[in-house]
């Protein structure tokens, strides 16, 4: 039983067959491998490393990934065939249990140990192999200790104390039933070592291998780590800072590719105030949008991503089923999960209560409507293509769905962990958080420049996304007048930017930990629900509930793990 509780058993079954680094994206599992004949070159960490991407490439995480970042917050409901995964609809229904499946983290503790171990054997590997040069060891050991470090942020945003270890577990006689590391300490564990890292991590990889600039850890992808862990600390000079150094890094990959590529499709957008961000207007037609969509959720890897697990444009190769099952494909157009009809009704009955206005191309681009039902277009969809021929007036046409192209269920999207968007909004956000506590009552000389620093972040977002050229401003900044309400204008603009992308109920988890209370996180995730909403509003009083309980089957194998007291004990009648 002890073996269940975070023992890898060093199969690596998701290890890639590659020969080279030129087969690195391409995912074949193998065999079992024994552990003292494989640390000896330089091909042998690179494998192993490789298997770290495959494995959270894998559907359990991907799916944890989309579930523990959306499925509670406003934007989500439950899809076509629940019956087929009840556990899910639960989670939909606000009855989560330690029972429920979706709260087992045993992939993503396969990810962290894997990573250790790389770290643990990596410099034997290079004292024995003389073409692994201490540049490369420091490099690897940059690249892990990220992965790892990424794994433990999931874990802590939704469980909050988790047992935390940077020793990788390799026998059965080892103790490895740890007792919860408090949020804080693991926090900041992680940054110490991001921070440890951070100059050793590859800058650029190269040209000839273009995939890996987005796919791979880079130093921007640490970066852009950092910014939003001091974010979560509520170091927000600190996240303004890394925020600054990874738009800075995007300036100047951007300027570096398009010296490389004169046919570069970057246009210039002087609305984009000089961000390195995809125009969303073809070229080719006045009013025809959605390039941008096209780019980044649909072929991927786009110029203003930082960093997203890569899937290979190959039927051979294994695809992101997470995205098929619950967002849909060409079978299914509806996945288990849809938007909600809160969000979708901006589309069907044009409330524009989410997205301001019908001109907002992601209105179209992340939902479809087919009466009162509402599947989620984003990632699903390769093409999504608005036009609009005047201020009132659009017309969304959608096409590619990813099984049109490949056998059924191989939906070859990309699941995008950062991009540049992002991380403006975070900076944002921390600039809303270095106003006075006393903004609300009356804007300094000081408060006044974060409030206007804020405002133009989201902004030149905002305007990215209108299909109307040349634009024209739909937010006003003499609309926000006080710290709250430039706060809740970024955390709304966050909200249509990266809808479905597994951000939301983490946005509204941190400003419940900001604030204290759960009264805003309450209110806006509650905004779903119709006929049980007071019940769903009582339970989110607590703030031990806007996190996750412990899976029973965790708490069974390691006694020093105490339950979530808004889970009970962990038990019920029905697992009994």
């Amino acid at each position: 039983m002890k073996a269940k509780y975070i023992k890898i058993t060093y199969a690596l079954a998701a290890l890639l067959g590659c020969s080279s680094c030129g087969d690195f994206l391409e995912v074949e599992p193998q065999d079992k491998i024994i552990l003292d004949k494989f640390w000896n070159e330089r091909a042998d960490v690179e494998s192993v490393v490789s298997s770290c991407y495959s494995s959270l490439q894998s559907s359990a995480c991907i799916k944890r990934m989309m579930i523990w970042g959306e499925a509670r917050s406003e934007n989500m409901d439950a899809g076509n065939n629940m019956d087929k995964d009840v556990n899910l609809e639960n989670i939909f229904k606000a009855n989560i249990t330690s029972t429920n499946p979706y709260t087992n983290w045993v992939d993503f503790y396969y990810v962290i140990n894997t990573c250790n171990t790389v770290i643990k054997y990596a410099p034997e590997v290079a004292a024995k192999d003389p073409g692994y040069t201490e540049s490369e060891l420091k490099a690897t050991i940059a690249e892990v200790s990220a992965l790892r470090d990424l794994c433990y942020f999931y874990l802590i945003r939704t469980f909050r104390d988790v047992p935390y270890t940077t020793e990788p577990y390799l026998d059965d006689d080892q103790t490895m039933d740890l007792p919860a590391t408090p949020f804080n300490e693991v926090l900041d564990n992680l940054i110490a070592d991001l921070e440890s890292v951070k100059n050793d991590a590859v800058r650029y990889y190269p040209t000839s291998k273009p995939l890996y600039q987005t796919a791979r850890i880079t130093s921007t992808a640490i970066k852009a780590m950092l910014c939003e862990m001091y974010l979560w600390k509520q170091d927000y000079q600190k996240c303004v800072d890394y925020a600054n150094l990874v738009i800075q890094d995007m300036k100047d990959l951007k300027e570096k590719n398009d010296k490389q590529n004169s046919s570069s499709m970057m246009n210039e957008d002087e609305e984009l105030e000089g961000y390195p961000l995809i125009p969303t207007r073809y070229t080719y037609g006045m009013n025809i949008y959605g390039i941008d969509y096209a780019e980044i959720f649909g072929t991927g890897n786009s110029s203003e991503s930082i960093f997203e697990l890569t899937f290979m444009q190959d039927d051979n190769m294994p695809a992101n089923y997470a995205v098929s099952d619950f967002y849909g494909n060409a079978t299914n157009v509806m996945g288990f999960m849809s938007a909600s009809s809160y969000v979708g009704s901006d589309v069907s009955q044009k409330q524009f209560k989410v997205f301001n206005n019908q001109l907002d191309c992601r209105n179209y681009q992340a939902i479809m409507s087919a009466g009162s039902t509402y599947s989620i277009c984003k990632y699903a969809w390769r093409i999504c293509q608005v036009e609009a021929t005047g201020t009132s007036a659009a017309n969304a046409t959608v096409e590619a769905l990813y099984a049109n192209l490949y056998p059924e269920k191989h939906v070859q999207a990309n699941w995008i962990i950062y991009r540049l968007s992002d991380i403006m909004l975070m900076k944002a956000e921390a600039l809303t958080q270095l106003m006075s506590d006393a903004a609300d009552g009356g804007l300094t000389e000081a408060d006044q420049d974060y409030l206007n620093q804020a405002f133009r972040l989201v902004t030149v977002i905002n305007k990215r996304a209108l299909c109307q050229y040349p634009r024209k401003d739909t937010l006003k900044v003499d609309d926000y007048k006080t710290k709250s309400d430039i706060e809740n204008l970024v955390l709304n603009e966050r909200r249509r930017e990266l809808m479905f992308e597994g951000k939301r109920w983490y946005d509204l988890v941190r400003r419940a930990r900001r604030d204290g209370k759960t009264d805003y996180l309450k209110s806006e995730s509650c905004n779903k629900y119709s006929s049980n909403k007071q019940l769903v509003e009582s339970k989110l009083t607590r703030m031990d509930a806007i996190y996750w309980p412990y899976n029973y089957d965790e708490l069974k194998v390691n006694k020093n793990l105490k339950q979530n007291p808004a889970f009970g004990s962990g038990l019920n009648d029905s697992y009994e």
